[in-house]
């Protein structure tokens, strides 16, 4: 107890109620005691009586204090009788009830500058996390397949030709009418634009380089990343959440073995086959747009086309294929055993799949172009 300012709990007696008496100075200066006293009170019963008649004197702080003491009583449902109070005590006490509401907390202001920067680095050490989580599961990856290089019973057969016939069988019809539509499209705008120049005939060249080199290989990747991708993230992810794989796992079978590799090689395998029926709907498409725009016959394409192309115009773009297909495997099953076991996390990663696969494919695209130019190719 203060010599200024104090607060004293008295038992009841009998079945009176607890009194509760407040005297001294209960002003500011004397608040962080009060604080502390009135904190640590345990009123017992249901009814208290507030005596009053000692308080010498009392600010808004001290009415704040007395104040917030009445409400918690209150919550605890008791019953409250002052005692004493003088009037000024009343006139105290109505004011700073008044005043009693919540304060609107302003969200603290944060340097724009400061945001991006947070937010930057944020993504980078997530995307580096999951570069690591990727490498890791690749090199996994390439532990399974040198253990089947060396126990070849372990390939699941019927599992690596059914997803064959789903990645590549089922993909050639919008491969093929992707590829044509792409020739289609190079050949008039590059006669609209040799035209002005009087070079028509170089429309052939133009077709043939893009399509063998770049253009056939790369829309065959995206459209794979987009269509068989996504569809290896989904297939795993649905049977992560449903507990599937960690089924696998309890009896003892590998979900590499079983979910990851028959999918890899199966798109290894089939990707250069779709990249070469690119090719050539490509350059179908090419020839006929040229024939109808420029009267290029055909025989006069192949003529040309057979000047135009060398025979690493062709490797080039298969080169790339079976490098592509590893990235967007491994990248749709990393992404479907990454799943959490909600459908909501199925379509996050399925979307975040394709995404990654088709911008590592163009990374990739793209260091090969550097490579083939630098070795002169």
């Amino acid at each position: 107890m203060s010599a200024t300012a104090w607060v004293e709990l008295h038992a009841p007696v009998g079945g009176d109620a607890p009194v509760l008496r407040a005297g001294g100075d209960w002003r500011i200066v004397n608040a962080g005691q009060l604080d502390s006293e009135l904190t640590r009170l345990d009123v017992p019963g249901d009814r208290v009586v507030v005596d009053m008649a000692a308080l010498e004197s009392l600010d808004t702080a001290g009415a704040w204090l007395l104040y917030r003491t009445l409400k918690l009583f209150e919550a605890q449902h008791k019953k409250i009788a002052l005692r004493g109070a003088r009037n000024e005590h009343h006139a105290m006490l109505r004011e700073v009830a008044a005043n009693d509401s919540p304060c609107e907390i302003a969200p603290p202001q944060v340097n724009t500058v400061v945001r991006v920067v947070l937010a930057v680095g944020r993504a980078t050490v997530d995307a580096l996390r999951a570069g690591r989580d990727f490498v890791i599961f690749f090199g996994a990856a390439v532990v399974t397949f040198l253990r089947v290089l060396l126990q070849p019973r372990r390939l699941r057969w019927n599992s690596l030709v059914y997803q064959m016939e789903q990645v590549g069988f089922n993909a050639l019809p919008i491969v093929g009418l992707i590829a044509f539509l792409i020739g289609v499209v190079l050949a008039y705008q590059g006669a609209v634009q040799l035209q002005r120049l009087g070079a028509e005939v170089f429309v052939v060249d133009l077709i043939a380089v893009s399509v063998l080199r770049e253009v056939g290989i790369l829309l065959t990747a995206i459209v794979v990343a987009g269509r068989s991708g996504s569809a290896f993230t989904a297939q795993i992810g649905s049977m992560k959440a449903n507990e599937e794989v960690d089924a696998l796992r309890t009896l003892g079978m590998d979900p590499m073995d079983i979910l990851v590799l028959p999918r890899v090689l199966a798109l290894v395998i089939t990707l250069p086959m779709l990249a070469f029926f690119a090719d050539m709907m490509g350059l179908l498409g090419g020839g006929l747009m040229a024939w109808v725009v420029l009267d290029i016959s055909p025989a006069m394409f192949v003529e040309r086309l057979r000047h135009a192309v060398t025979v690493w115009s062709f490797l080039v773009g298969i080169i790339k294929a079976p490098f592509f297909a590893v990235v967007i495997a491994l990248v749709g099953c990393h992404e479907g055993l990454q799943v959490t076991g909600s459908a909501e996390s199925v379509g996050s990663r399925t979307t975040r799949a394709v995404v990654e696969a088709i911008f590592l494919v163009i990374v990739l695209d793209a260091a090969f172009s550097i490579f083939f130019s630098v070795v002169g190719v």
